[in-house]
Formats: C-alpha cells, structure tokens, sequence
C-alpha cells in the first residue's frame, strides 16, 4: 500500500506505505523523508512536520517519491474542538513529565545512597590510597561513590527539567494565554490579516477562471498552462482556509469578550499616565495612537511600543501638558545636499525657519525651496527635539527645549 492523505482533523500530511518500501529506498530519500515527516505509532505513518496549508515540501517530497496527489480525509475540527484538545494533549504531557521527573528523583535518591550512609565517617573521606590489594579495592569502591554521587546530581538537575516542563503543560492546559488580552489582541489582528490575505487569494482565483471563460490563453512560471481544474482546486483549499480562519477569529472575538473585552484606549490613556504592562513592568505614556503607545519603561528608561490590550492597570492617572518644540523663527541648519546620484561631492545647504505651528515648522533655503517638517521628541535624550530635513546622515537636526 502506499498512499498520501491530508488528515484534516490533524491538518497533517500522511504517506502510508509498507515497511519494505521504507527499506529499499536509498540513504538521501530516507533523510529527506525524516527532514520532513516524523513516524506516528498511532497513526503508523509517517505524519509532516508541518501543518496544512504549509506541506508544500512535504508534498512535493511525496510526489517525488510516487506518490499519488494526496486525498483529504476526516473532518475539520472547530477552532474550539482545538482548544480543548490542545488542553487535553498537554495535560497529558504534564502527567508524563511529572512521572519523569519521579523517576529521576528516584535514580538520584538510589545513586546518592552510598555517599549518604558514610555521611559522617571521616575515616571513609580522608583516608589516604594505600597500594595494596585491600586499600585499591577501598580506593576502587569511594571512586565509585564518589561518581555515582555526581550522577545523582545529574538525575536531580533532570527532574528539576522535567518539573518545569510539567509546569509549562499545566498552563497550557488551563489556557493562561486565552486570559490574556494581549495575546488575544495580538492573535486577532494576526487572524484578521489571514483573513484578508484569503479573500484577496479567493478573488485572484475568480479573476483567473473569468479570463479563462473569455478565452484567455493564462500560463505559470513554468509555461505550463493555468486550467479550470488547477483554479478549481486551489479555489477549494482557499475557501476551507477562509472557513478556518474565520472560525478562529469569531472564537478568539468571542473570548475576548468574555474576559472584558479592551479596557483601555486613547480616550482613556494619556501621556504622562504610569501604565503596567503585561509581562513588563511598569512604563509612563509618551504618546498615543488609535492602537498602540509609546511608553518608557520606569526602571531602565527604554522606550517601547505596545497595543492597548496590553495594558493591565493604570497606576498613576496625571496627563502631562503636551510639550512644545523648541524650533524658533529665524534657527538655521547646515546639512549637505548630494545631488546626481551621489557621484558629486555634498554642497552644504542653509534652511531657515521661517513660520512654525504647534506641530509643524516651515523651511525656506537660500534657493528659494520650502519644505515642511514635523518635530519630534528625542525619547533618548532628556529635553531634546530632532527634526529630519533630509535623509542623509546629517539630515536630521537637534535642538533643546532649555536652550534660551
């Protein structure tokens, strides 16, 4: 038997084929088959690494090897169907890893034993290597002590491992991540852009069968021609991609929900608030967007940016007063102008400040040219503004807000 099957519960590609087979395959093709797949006694076939839609390789390896175009099987499981077995599997992988680490436990306990029971006999410790048959038979038993002792710390250290893995499992089965709105607010723009990306796919497909039916003549890469059946096929995987994606995202919507949904926002977050940010610390609001804000980090002085999902609680609500450019009529920067492709030497350039608003300062050079430039706050460099004229490596000009 050999056969290829796209297991869509598991979303895995399956090659089934006898044990034989496997045998008479030369060295190259055995590697590639383990580069890509990985043996399943449950399933007893060798089951991709990788997940559908991503087997490309592993079907490619497929056919390479005479296999058949792979034939879907199963049903699709819900994205909540998901959830609970990922639970479930790592539940299970925390019972393993605690029985792992007992285990250990146990061979360390058993290889420390002797050392333990001469703990207390000094004799036993300091006793010199005498060179006859007795005292090597001594000096032979206190070296194994002594290294079985040392392989006890080892098994410690491996249970030590396996608790944490044990630890790691169990909060994956209570779903921790799913209670963070964060991570939910960052999985749901990540579906979203999945979504989109699909229908963009769908309606390219529906372009290419319409052309085909005016009787346009469409080709690939390759120069092998583009027909219904290749359309009709892709059109299938990314119309059950869509379904998935959007089943996950109405899930995760849904979730985020129930846990509260955002709280926070620009309408209620303004610079100059000391935020706390999930798995960060604490930061002071530098500024606000429609999604995200830039913060400073109370301790280390580093900017950051960071959604507003992130934020768990407000601990100190006082808005500063927005700061104002130091940026004058009349201040004068010098940058140098490369001009013809950089294949002349840089002319210096003179821009002036000639009118300035809250937000914006005009600029006028000696040749009559006028731009318009956004200052904006060093976040580095206490009390300090840069502005970039141009993008060279002295476009960017600084001026400080307590130069009078």
């Amino acid at each position: 038997m050999k056969k290829a099957v796209i297991n869509r519960e598991t979303e895995k590609l399956e090659l089934h084929f006898d044990k034989a087979d496997y045998q008479s395959l030369p060295a190259e093709d055995k590697a590639a088959i383990k580069s890509c797949f990985l043996w399943s006694r449950t399933a007893s076939a060798w089951v991709s690494r990788a997940k559908w839609p991503h087997t490309y390789a592993a079907e490619k390896l497929a056919e390479r090897l005479g296999f058949d175009k792979p034939e879907k099987e199963g049903d699709r499981l819900t994205f909540a169907e998901k959830v609970e077995r990922e639970a479930d599997r790592a539940e299970a992988r925390a019972d393993r890893m605690d029985a792992r680490a007992d285990r250990a436990e146990k061979t360390a306990e058993a290889l420390q034993k002797p050392m333990n029971d001469h703990h207390g006999d000094i004799a036993f410790f300091t006793q010199p290597n005498i060179n006859t048959s007795a005292g090597r038979a001594f000096t032979r038993y206190r070296n194994r002590v002594y290294e079985q002792f040392d392989r006890g710390i080892e098994e410690y250290r491996k249970s030590e491992y396996y608790r944490q893995r044990a630890e790691t499992a169990r909060e994956t089965a209570a779903g921790e991540k799913y209670n963070d709105t964060g991570y939910l607010a960052r999985r749901i723009k990540e579906t979203e852009k999945t979504v989109r990306d699909i229908r963009k796919l769908i309606d390219h497909f529906t372009g290419l069968l319409t052309r085909l039916e005016n009787g346009e003549t469409l080709t690939h890469f390759d120069g092998t021609p583009v027909t219904l059946e290749w359309i009709d096929e892709r059109g299938v995987d990314a119309c059950e991609r869509l379904e998935a994606a959007e089943d996950k995202l109405a899930w995760l919507k849904n979730r985020l929900e129930e846990i509260g949904g955002v709280r926070f926002s620009a309408e209620n977050v303004k610079p100059g608030y000391i935020v706390k940010v999930a798995h960060h610390g604490t930061f002071e609001v530098l500024k606000t967007a429609r999604q995200n804000f830039t913060g400073k980090c109370t301790t280390t002085g580093m900017p950051l940016v960071f959604a507003f999902a992130e934020i768990t609680e407000i601990v100190k609500a006082e808005e500063k007063t927005p700061e104002t450019h130091p940026f004058k009529v009349g201040d004068a920067f010098t940058v140098r102008v490369y001009a013809n492709g950089y294949t002349k030497p840089p002319v210096k350039v003179v821009w002036t400040v000639t009118r300035t608003t809250d937000k914006s300062v005009f600029l006028e050079n000696e040749n009559g040219d006028k731009i318009t430039r956004r200052p904006f706050k060093e976040t580095w460099r206490e009390n300090e503004w840069g502005m970039t004229i141009q993008d060279t490596s002295d476009g960017t000009v600084y001026k400080s807000s307590t130069t009078t």
